[in-house]
């Protein structure tokens, strides 16, 4: 099965205030065949989670409203998405930043921005592996 394979059909959620970092992340994930489900900020996330129900989440530290931790100490709080995994983004890459992110229960931090490889391999290492 080649890598492409591997991640087509992956739903995976990308939270950020940053056009930017959606619009790239969007790009990456749709070539390899991923669904992508975009969100600005944790409330948009929040009330799509339940209707996409996404195999891998990806959420920016820094955003207004409601930031990164909190919107990933809710979706892990919530036993429906407990098991999802959940990857910080951050253009800081702190040890506070990291410790943090594990302590509300992050699966992994990526520092941005972050190059498709480093996207896509996350994406691999937790998504759950579809049949094929």
């Amino acid at each position: 099965m080649s890598d492409t394979d591997a991640l087509k059909g992956v739903k995976v959620m990308v939270i950020d205030d940053s056009n930017t970092i959606r619009r790239s992340a969007e790009i990456f994930l749709g070539q390899v065949g991923c669904e992508v489900i975009l969100a600005q900020d944790g409330f948009e996330a929040l009330a799509k989670i339940a209707d996409h129900q996404p195999d891998v989440v990806f959420v920016d530290i820094m955003m207004p409203r409601l930031d990164g931790y909190q919107t990933c100490s809710l979706i892990k709080r919530n036993p429906r998405y407990r098991a999802t995994p959940v990857i910080m983004l951050s253009s800081k890459d702190g040890l506070f930043d990291r410790a943090k992110g594990r302590l509300v229960g992050s699966d992994q931090y990526l520092t941005k921005p972050f190059t498709k490889d480093t996207l896509l391999r996350a994406v691999r290492e937790h998504a759950p592996q579809h049949a094929a």
